[in-house]
This record gives C-alpha cells, sequence and structure tokens, in this order.
C-alpha cells in the first residue's frame, strides 16, 4: 500500500489506545508502519525491482528493524533530556514498551502489502516467492477516509478529556479489517465468475484469472485471464447485477520468442523485471541490425509498451536495433 495508508494505520493504532503506553509512542507506531520501504533506497542503486518488497519485509529484518528502531527512539530521547529540550508533558519512554510498539507497527507493514496485486516476498531471503492478497488498490480511498476520521475523532475526544478516547481509532481500524476482508472475497467470487462466463462464450477454459481492484469503486474490477498463451481483458461489475464484459479479442504473451531468453542473459533490467513480473508479455521487433525487447505486465498494462509498467532492451545482432535506443542499451521503468 501506499505509506499515508501505512502512516494512517499507525496512528490509528497509537490513538486507539497504545501511545499512552509510552512516551513517543505514536512516533514510533507511525515510523515503524513505514519503515520497511527502506528499501526504496535500491532506486539509488539501479536496483527497484531486485530490492522492492524483499529482504526489508521478511523475517529476518521484521526482526532486527524493530530493534534499530526502538534505539534510535531512546537514544532521541536521551539526547533531547541532555540538552534541556525534552518536552516537559511527554511521558517517560519505557524500553519495552518501545520495543513491543515497534514491533506491532512494523508487523502492520506486510499485512497491508500483502492486500493488493504488486505483491510481497514475506519469507526472503529464504524463499524469494511472490505473494498477493488481490484485495485493495494500492491506493485506496476508502482506507484513507475511514482511517483518518477515526483518527480525527479520537483526537478531538482526547482534547475535550472525553472518555473512550481510543474508540472512534479502535473501530476504524476494525473496519478497515473487515472492509480488506469483504474485498478479498469479492475479488475471489468475481473470478469465479468470470472464469464460468469466460469458458462459456468458447474461448476455453482459463488457466489463471485475476480479479484487480480499481480505483474508489469496490464493486467493480479489472479481469485478466490466460487462455493457452493469450492473455484477454475485461471489466466485472457487482452492481446491479453480476456481469462481466469482455474486451473484443486475444493479445498472445510472446513469451516464447528465443530473443527474451537472450534478453535475460545480456540484460539485467530484463531479468530482475521478469522475477518480479506475474504476467509478462512481450513485443519483439527485428531487422538484419538487432531487435528491440519490450516487455510489460497484463496487470497493468494493455499491451507490453503501454503503461509504466514495462522493460526495454535493445539485443545487437539478433533482429532491428530501432534508432531511439543505442545499441546494448536497456530502460527499465516499472514503478509501484
Amino acid at each position: 500500500m501506499d505509506n499515508l495508508a501505512h502512516t494512517l494505520v499507525g496512528a490509528a493504532l497509537g490513538m486507539a489506545g497504545l501511545k499512552r503506553k509510552t512516551g513517543l509512542g505514536l512516533a514510533t507506531l507511525m515510523i515503524a508502519a513505514n519503515l520497511p520501504d527502506i528499501d526504496a533506497l535500491g532506486l539509488l542503486f539501479g536496483e527497484n525491482l531486485a530490492w522492492r518488497r524483499g529482504w526489508t519485509h521478511g523475517p529476518i529484518a521484521l526482526l532486527v528493524l524493530p530493534l534499530l528502531l526502538a534505539a534510535a527512539i531512546v537514544a532521541f530521547d536521551r539526547w533531547q533530556a541532555q540538552r534541556g529540550r525534552r518536552p516537559t508533558d511527554r511521558l517517560p519512554v519505557r524500553i519495552g514498551w518501545v520495543l513491543a510498539l515497534a514491533y506491532i507497527g512494523i508487523l502492520s507493514h506486510p499485512l497491508l502489502d500483502f492486500l493488493n496485486t504488486y505483491g510481497i516476498r514475506c519469507l526472503m531471503p529464504f524463499s524469494d516467492r511472490w505473494f498477493y492478497g488481490d484485495a485493495l488498490f494500492i491506493i485506496d480511498l476508502w482506507i484513507w477516509i475511514v482511517l483518518g476520521i477515526g483518527i480525527w475523532l479520537s483526537r478531538r475526544r482526547e482534547r475535550r478529556q472525553q472518555a473512550g478516547a481510543g474508540l472512534p481509532a479502535l473501530t476504524v481500524l476494525l473496519l478497515a479489517a473487515c472492509y480488506s476482508l469483504a474485498m478479498g472475497a469479492a475479488g475471489r467470487a468475481a473470478e469465479h465468475y468470470a472464469a464460468r462466463d469466460i469458458a462459456a462464450l468458447g474461448l476455453g477454459q482459463p488457466s489463471r484469472v485475476l480479479a484487480s481492484p480499481v480505483p474508489i469503486d469496490p464493486f467493480r474490477r479489472r479481469i485478466l485471464f490466460e487462455v493457452e498463451d493469450a492473455y484477454g481483458f475485461g471489466d466485472f461489475r457487482w452492481l446491479p447485477a453480476p456481469r462481466i464484459t469482455l474486451e473484443p479479442g486475444l493479445i498472445p504473451t510472446g513469451m516464447d520468442d528465443p530473443v527474451i531468453a537472450l534478453a535475460v542473459r545480456q540484460e539485467k533490467s530484463v531479468a530482475d523485471f521478469l522475477y518480479w513480473s506475474r504476467y509478462p508479455f512481450a513485443s519483439v521487433r527485428r531487422d538484419a541490425d538487432g531487435a528491440e525487447v519490450v516487455i510489460g505486465d497484463a496487470r497493468y498494462n494493455r499491451r507490453p509498451d503501454d503503461g509504466g509498467f514495462s522493460v526495454r532492451a535493445v539485443i545487437p545482432g539478433t533482429g532491428p536495433a530501432p534508432g531511439q535506443l543505442p545499441r546494448g542499451q536497456a530502460s527499465a521503468s516499472p514503478r509501484e
């Protein structure tokens, strides 16, 4: 999920009552809820896909990072105290509770990341398998709104010194959890409906069907299905009655072209992309001089070179080398 959603979950956990366990409790929860995304530093080294949602989201990092965060929080509190800058109304910083909140906050992160179609490697480094919840769009406006309202109501009760200040925040956390479960169940049901209707239309029995959530509308899904070596797309709506509308034609995956295997061996960006990709498809342009390979992911693109989730590489000596890319150069533009 996006970092605002992670931050709101951390804030809601704090406002539900956990922040009162220790000084800097709210800050600990909010930072911890975002901490696994330090893998974004991979962008500086050209390792966005190789690093993304891997080691820092796996069991070793989830054990070690809270220890580092707790040490930093305690050190910051002591640093402020030594310089006379520690707020007088701050609760005592209790190392045990700081560590507990750091673990609670950081564990919320992979739970949220699991909910979308991008995927998470939550067993790294012991396994590089990707896991997908396919329940929520990566930026879910309703999660923002619900959590934001609960946090605001709890803050207002707290300022007015009313009883049960944490109740609104706790309530919206439960609502967000129920909403996520319902969205996941609706997605699996949509995939079942879609597979049945696709087969009934004579397109064959799909080997895979993905009902991706879309922005804003929880009653709609973007359908992607695989039949033999081709992908099809459609739109599924729950209201006013369950129905699927398929786009005309199927798009060949093109992944059986031998030049793709060559591109994987020669260009790390291509290998990294296919390591991450779930529904890859490719287009290859050739002439006597070289070949341009473009690979996209059908989760996010309607064709290989459409959208931001794609990788391009020019392989000399296998076909045409387009003028816009120098020989041997590869460019990748997948983003979360």
